[in-house]
């Protein structure tokens, strides 16, 4: 099984210089990882401002642990099943990590909140979600929407990199449920608050990318391509997509895996969730390569030298349980296999995923610094909004005026910015004492 030659395709063609021995997955690596939005995930914390220590997550951590934990489950497969028929078609280790480490460049500041404030501020200009915008500024001219005097065709990775970052393969047109127009909520006499359920985007990419979306889906038979961009729809909610590309689900569960496990050290180590707690979140699943249930939770919650050393035994528990499952109705390789875990792994991830989220991502700490987010989000979008030509930076000024006064790059101004620079701008937009005529835009 032998890949087209299209899918290690550019946008913008490149002429390697004649000493370069590197291969495309070497060259998208090195071009994700010194893209300007790379190095700002450093500043966006993977669960949302947890306080001073330097113990915890950010997204970039997270993104370069997904990206080896990735590496991981391409070398599982190739190695254990090394006469199977998706052999072939699996990525190199390079562009997989390429993908993993592009997978989150389009989050904004304050995680999901700041995903819905966005997609709020964008209701009536397309709207807003978070993977839409990392294949966004994969594509744009320049360096990650950063760069000025760049015309290529962003960070111009290969077609099949660009495949495995399009996770939702729909327009967030045709996903939404009109019953959920993104709103503030009613009733109230001082603060006027997002409507969370009203205001959660659908997942899918954003309208004004279908050109790139058609380039990357263009060497696709057409019933393949009709097939991979089916939705279903959802009673009471958006639709969603149905379909992944190989490499896409690798790296879902390369995330899911970093997400379940690493996300709940960062919650143990920092006193967020009690042993009890996890007890029970965990009973009744298969931890028996753990010594059981109760032996991981006290291991777990035990000195730090027995939590790393688990730690690292639930990952690798989990990239040696990887699978690969056939959808025969496909004909391309990268979409006729898939990555996935069996049942009885899949159960455990699914608990230590919903764990966290119970415990940490939906407590009071956490949300309340979310509510706090969103409001800044939202109160810099509209100031913004409100005189562009006076408030804007001079390079996104540029760009305003050559765009014809679109909000959807208003929208890329404040998506890029870390937590930081966007709580420095919200103060100096709104805080009497803060800010000064030196402060860097």
């Amino acid at each position: 099984m032998v890949l087209a030659p299209e899918w290690l395709a550019r946008r913008e063609p490149r002429a390697a210089p004649p000493d370069d021995m590197r291969d495309d997955g070497d060259v998208d690596y090195a071009r994700v990882i010194h893209s300007a939005a790379f190095r700002r995930l450093q500043g966006k914390t993977q669960i949302l401002n947890l306080g001073d220590s330097d113990f915890y997550r950010t997204r970039l951590t997270h993104s370069l642990e997904v990206a080896q934990i990735a590496g991981g489950l391409v070398l599982q497969l190739a190695r254990s099943a090394p006469d199977h028929p998706a052999a072939a078609a699996l990525p190199s280790r390079s562009q997989i990590q390429a993908i993993a480490c592009a997978h989150d460049l389009g989050h904004p500041p304050f995680g999901h909140g700041g995903e819905m404030a966005l997609n709020y501020c964008m209701r009536d200009a397309g709207g807003f979600e978070g993977n839409g915008q990392t294949l966004r500024l994969l594509a744009q001219p320049g360096d990650a929407l950063t760069e000025p005097g760049v015309t290529e065709a962003g960070v111009n990775l290969t077609r099949r990199s660009l495949l495995g970052v399009l996770k939702y393969p729909a327009p967030l047109s045709r996903l939404r449920n009109p019953a959920l127009t993104p709103r503030l909520q009613d009733g109230l006499s001082v603060v006027r608050p997002i409507d969370t359920r009203a205001s959660a985007p659908p997942k899918g990419y954003l309208d004004c990318e279908a050109e790139v979306v058609a380039w990357i889906l263009s060497p696709l038979a057409p019933e393949d391509r009709d097939r991979f961009v089916q939705t279903m729809e959802m009673a009471g909610k958006h639709a969603k997509t149905l379909h992944k590309s190989l490499d896409c689900s690798i790296m879902d569960v390369a995330d899911d895996i970093a997400y379940g496990v690493h996300d709940l050290e960062d919650a143990i180590a920092l006193g967020l969730v009690t042993q009890a707690g996890f007890r029970a979140a965990i009973a009744g699943q298969d931890a028996e390569a753990f010594g059981g249930a109760e032996a991981l939770a006290a291991g777990l919650f035990g000195p730090a030298a027995t939590r790393k050393r688990l730690i690292g035994a639930l990952v690798h528990h989990f990239i040696s349980r990887v699978r690969l499952t056939e959808d025969a109705a496909f004909r391309a390789p990268l979409l006729r296999w898939r990555a996935g875990l069996g049942a009885g792994p899949q159960a455990l991830l699914h608990a230590l995923k919903a764990f966290v989220m119970a415990e940490v991502i939906r407590g009071a700490g956490v949300q309340q610094l979310e509510f706090k987010g969103q409001a800044m989000v939202v109160s810099v979008f509209e100031a913004l909004q409100s005189d562009p030509e006076r408030l804007l930076p001079a390079e996104w000024r540029r760009r305003y005026r050559d765009s014809g006064g679109a909000a959807r790059i208003l929208c890329d101004h404040i998506a890029g910015m870390t937590d930081t620079s966007l709580l420095r701008c919200y103060e100096r937009l709104f805080a009497p004492r803060m800010g000064s005529v030196f402060d860097r835009l």
